[in-house]
């Protein structure tokens, strides 16, 4: 008997004031190898509050945001054999590719170029495919995916905490990956949040010289507990010079405004530095600042399913989980507004199946 598609509640924004309420959405039905997944938990991701509020514009509404989803499957089709009934997945940035261009076929599907288009692959939320139809995302009770991107959650990890691994701790893993950090490397991390904290993580890890950058000096102690050996805060001249070309790889994390050329002078010859972050107004570089070193400013965006799954066992060997605050559907506004103003260490987790249903409380805020 052929599947149905099916009503499931969500929280959803319906203009660019980004204010979240429920509304009931329906999911397509489950095809030969789609997964049908129970959303227990979802990351806020600081680009769900961009997408929300229309500040890329590109927002579509009425938006069910969220791309860092857990759950454990509901059921599959009937050609679906990479999962089984109550396993613990995850679903990250995106759905689908075009499974043929020269990045799909090495792994690199966030960078799809299906058609000869940039980014062509399918985002979990504010897309839309051919149809019209519009795509979203995991602030919601369930979703139905392709299992070839439906990722597997090691059982060790905690089930909200390993939520923000989807994205944020993709976003950092796989230029760590794409740049060959390696254990005898000194890393150096701008920014302790969401991204940042991540990396050191990952970076400790992995085995190496560990280095947290910040503009402020009440980090220390935190940047100390994650694991980082040394601490610069970037005012503080005679730590900089003391650090000055040490560094083999630098990851910048920050999404505000700031000046790269306040960090190259860390790198080593010929060493690299990384964006991830999305700042709202463009960088100011002076060509002289990198080819006078011959430094590489260089930039990417979360990973492939590959890597993302990589980095997920890796977690699970290491026991590693992203630092989160868990929190109700009902105060999904408020944390909106507290993510705004960077008040969350590292990541609010949305408890969806505990907390989102028809008889829920509605959104304070709303």
């Amino acid at each position: 008997m052929a599947s149905a598609q099916h009503k499931t509640f969500a929280l959803a924004a319906h203009d660019e004031g980004g204010v979240l309420s429920k509304f009931e959405i329906e999911r397509r039905a489950l095809g030969p190898k789609d997964v049908k997944i129970a959303i227990k938990f979802c990351g806020m991701c600081h680009s769900d509050l961009h997408q929300i509020k229309g500040e890329w514009g590109n927002s579509k509404y009425p938006m069910v945001p969220g791309h860092e989803i857990v759950g454990l499957v509901e059921a599959v089709g009937t050609e679906a054999q990479k999962f089984k009934v109550g396993a613990k997945v995850g679903v990250g940035v995106f759905v689908d590719s075009c499974r043929a261009c020269a990045n799909c076929r090495q792994g690199d599907e966030q960078y799809c170029t299906g058609n000869g288009i940039l980014n062509s692959a399918v985002f979990t939320y504010n897309h839309t495919l051919p149809d019209g139809t519009l795509v979203q995302g995991g602030y919601a009770q369930t979703v139905v995916v392709d299992e070839a991107y439906v990722l597997r959650i090691p059982d060790n990890l905690d089930l909200a905490a390993a939520a923000p691994l989807l994205c944020a701790g993709i976003t950092v893993w796989s230029p760590f990956l794409h740049f060959g950090v390696r254990s005898h490397h000194t890393i150096g991390v701008v920014g302790l949040g969401g991204l940042g904290h991540m990396a050191v993580k990952f970076a400790v890890a992995m085995g190496c010289d560990v280095a947290v950058i910040s503009h402020s000096p009440g980090k220390e102690a935190l940047a100390k507990k994650l694991g980082a050996h040394h601490f610069i805060v970037i005012s503080d001249e005679a730590a900089k010079s003391a650090h000055a070309r040490t560094m083999d790889y630098i990851v910048d994390t920050v999404s505000a405004p700031h000046k790269l050329q306040d960090y190259l002078p860390f790198l080593k010859t010929g060493a690299t530095l990384c964006l991830v972050g999305i700042p709202t107004k463009p960088y100011e570089l002076h060509a002289g600042d990198v080819l006078m070193q011959r430094l590489k400013v260089a930039g990417s965006v979360i990973g492939g399913i590959r890597e993302t799954q990589e980095m997920l066992d890796f977690c699970g060997r290491h026991g590693i989980t992203s630092m989160i605050e868990t929190v109700p559907a009902a105060y999904a506004n408020k944390a909106m507004a507290r993510l705004e103003q960077n008040d969350v260490k590292f990541r609010f987790v949305l408890d969806i199946g505990g907390t989102l249903s028809a008889s829920s409380p509605e959104l304070e805020g709303a």
